[in-house]
């Protein structure tokens, strides 16, 4: 059904229907990745497990990678049942990675940098959904961006420089900020008009879910690199 056939009314309405159910996914596997991590973090025996066996650490974040590499790319072909229990899959296997950060972070600078994390998505995501400019050349510039962030990052691992972590935690929140702003839009721009309530409304909903919710963890993560305080 082309989107012409409806009023510009009706595709405003049935765009927020869609941005909201986005975020009601996005909001349900932070909140599922922050109760496993903290839940983890809470259990000796995992914790000593991930500090203590780097093989068992970097499987578990090889194996994200994998899982939200197949997800990407097959969920718009899966069925939706399946969609759901992947997403939140992966949630739950954030979670477990990210339990560490209360091994070395602060609770205090931990809910600190979550809440920062938070209102700068709140205003670009606004500004993505709001905004009238065409945010692709951004868009495009932002992906090569991160793809120099990867190689540094991965760099760095090796190298220990102090001043490149630095570069790569500042650039890294550039990065993200920018990305949050075009996904939004990307993702209002996405929704076929006339398949509210069917499944591939909620799984269109599901990849944009996926896409915001990598964005936050990401910035998220970065801005802790610069205000956490370490334990």
């Amino acid at each position: 059904m082309e989107s012409r056939q409806f009023t510009e009314e009706q595709i405003k309405i049935e765009q927020a229907n869609f941005i909201a159910k986005v975020y009601g996914w996005m909001s349900a596997a932070l909140v599922l990745t922050g109760l496993t991590a903290w839940y983890v973090a809470q259990t000796e025996e995992i914790i000593l497990a991930l500090i203590s066996n780097k093989i068992l650490f970097y499987g578990l974040l090889i194996g994200e990678v994998l899982l939200v590499g197949y997800i990407s790319k097959a969920l718009p072909t899966m069925n939706v049942n399946t969609a759901k229990a992947l997403f939140f899959l992966y949630a739950i296997a954030n979670g477990v990675t990210l339990s560490l950060i209360f091994v070395i972070f602060t609770a205090s600078s931990i809910a600190s940098s979550f809440f920062i994390t938070a209102g700068t998505f709140a205003v670009m995501s606004v500004y993505g959904y709001f905004t009238k400019s065409d945010l692709t050349s951004m868009g495009k510039i932002l992906m090569m961006a991160l793809i120099g962030l990867i190689i540094a990052s991965i760099a760095n691992i090796f190298m220990e420089s102090k001043m490149l972590y630095w570069i790569v935690s500042y650039a890294g929140v550039f990065i993200f900020t920018g990305l949050i702003a075009y996904d939004t839009q990307k993702i209002k721009e996405m929704n076929i008009i006339g398949n509210e309530g069917t499944d591939e409304d909620i799984k269109e909903s599901l990849v944009g879910a996926l896409t915001l919710y990598l964005d936050f963890i990401n910035l998220f993560l970065f801005i802790l690199r610069i205000f956490g305080d370490r334990k």
